[in-house]
């Protein structure tokens, strides 16, 4: 055995630092220009480094520092014409601003005409101290509210509630009632704000406030405008402030889904949320799966089941009056 031949082994070599100028790109003879006589002397005085602890995310194969998005996409140190596709064009990839395919911007004047609505999530103590905060916020630029309630209020419980010892108030203002309710928004005009509520559990009851408030302040609901957060997986998944089993609580998600397509058109009935998936150890593949496609799929999936029953419960209900009346 010690005298086998050894299998040949082809020698190894060295990767070059500028390699990735060249891998599947046709870079003009300017980059190459200064792939070569710029960049390849820079790194040879001063190697990129990976960022923290090396890892099998911030080095590649080589052991050569890589750069990544948080989804771990990589990020190439220069882009340049090279790295457009092939049947690049300007119109079908790039466009202009406010036209498909919205590269530059939904708007065509981006932010010029209107600025985007700027709301700080406030809430704290009782809804009067909370309600002087939003005409402060209000008299001082801001464009909308952002309603941040305290733990007992997400959890659907009274201030004066043994669980809610310690917390009322705390991390947002304490709604018990609908006068407390009252107090918050006193004074605010609701058709001309626009108001974000981040309220999941109870959000149907929450809400319910919100309108009779909008009411009795002589608003109209179908102009009044705002957001209710409303999105209930995520609680299970993540942040865990949910009060019935899933299947009642996503009935009373559809219930809002309904009621607001019909009596409240401009007012959005939901906002699902993934950064707490994220923020409770998800990745960003994780944090998109579980928020886009199925928190998003089982909702639509509820509301077309609602949508389906509701349109057999009347065909029903027509030809069951249809027979009546040929019967009589």
């Amino acid at each position: 055995m010690s005298d086998a031949k050894k299998p040949y082994s082809k020698p190894q070599v060295a990767e070059s630092p500028i390699s990735d100028v060249f891998e599947g790109r046709m870079p003009s003879a300017s980059e190459k220009q200064w792939a070569e006589k710029t960049l390849a002397p820079t790194l040879e005085k001063a190697p990129e480094k990976p960022i923290g602890a090396a890892t099998g995310t911030n080095l590649d194969e080589h052991g050569n520092a890589r750069f990544s998005t948080i989804s771990n996409e990589p990020v190439r140190r220069l882009y340049t014409q090279a790295d457009l596709p092939a049947d690049w064009s300007y119109d079908k990839y790039l466009g202009y601003p406010g036209e498909a395919p919205y590269t530059r911007g939904i708007h065509a004047t981006g932010y010029r005409g209107k600025l985007w609505t700027m709301r700080m999530f406030s809430g704290f103590a009782s809804p009067e101290e909370t309600n002087q905060r939003y005409k402060y916020l209000l008299e001082h630029g801001g464009g909308g509210l952002s309603v941040a309630f305290d733990l007992p209020t997400l959890m659907g419980y009274d201030s004066d509630h043994p669980a809610s010892e310690g917390e009322v108030g705390k991390c947002g203002v304490a709604i018990d009632s609908l006068e407390d309710m009252e107090i918050l928004f006193d004074g605010i005009d609701l058709e001309k704000i626009t108001t974000s509520m981040t309220i999941n559990s109870p959000a149907s009851v929450l809400w319910a406030m919100y309108l009779v408030v909008a009411e009795k302040h002589g608003a109209d609901w179908k102009k009044i405008s705002g957001t209710v957060q409303n999105d209930i997986l995520k609680e299970y998944i993540a942040q865990k402030e949910y009060i019935y089993p899933p299947a009642p609580s996503m009935r009373l998600v559809i219930d809002t889904f309904e009621f607001g397509s019909k009596f409240t058109p401009r007012f959005n009935t939901i906002s699902i949320s993934g950064y707490h998936i994220r923020e409770a150890g998800s990745t960003a593949l994780q944090e998109l799966a579980f928020t886009v496609y199925g928190q998003a799929k089982a909702k639509s999936e509820n509301a077309e089941s609602r949508l389906i029953r509701s349109r057999t419960w009347k065909s029903c209900s027509t030809a069951s009056i249809s027979r009546k009346s040929r019967h009589r």
